[in-house]
């Protein structure tokens, strides 16, 4: 979920913000950045709930503690760092439950 989200927040921030709001209105260019804001805005706040639904989720089956979960949820909100919280909350998992997951 969180390069699900990652990667339409990027789209969304760094692609469609830019087309609608510094491109003369009426170009091609400022209708894709309309319906990149419009459509992928939409999908990206259902899914970014679901991020964080499953996050939570992730939080409380691992017992991480309230400090690190709210810095992971916090990290889905910025471009670029939900990979970052991703990868945290990974290794976390891995490094404390190694034993359990590979036994399957």
């Amino acid at each position: 979920m969180a390069y699900v989200v990652g990667v339409l927040l990027i789209v969304l921030i760094c692609v469609g913000v830019p087309l609608k709001y510094l491109t003369r209105e009426g170009t091609d260019a400022q209708q894709v950045g309309e319906w990149i804001t419009t459509h992928l805005g939409v999908a990206h706040g259902w899914l970014y709930m679901i991020f964080l639904v499953m996050a939570v989720l992730l939080a409380r089956r691992a017992r991480f503690d309230i400090g690190f979960t709210v810095l992971v949820l916090v990290l889905g909100t910025v471009p670029f760092l939900s990979f970052y919280g991703e990868r945290r909350a990974t290794a976390r998992v891995r490094e404390t439950y190694d034993a359990e997951l590979a036994t399957g």
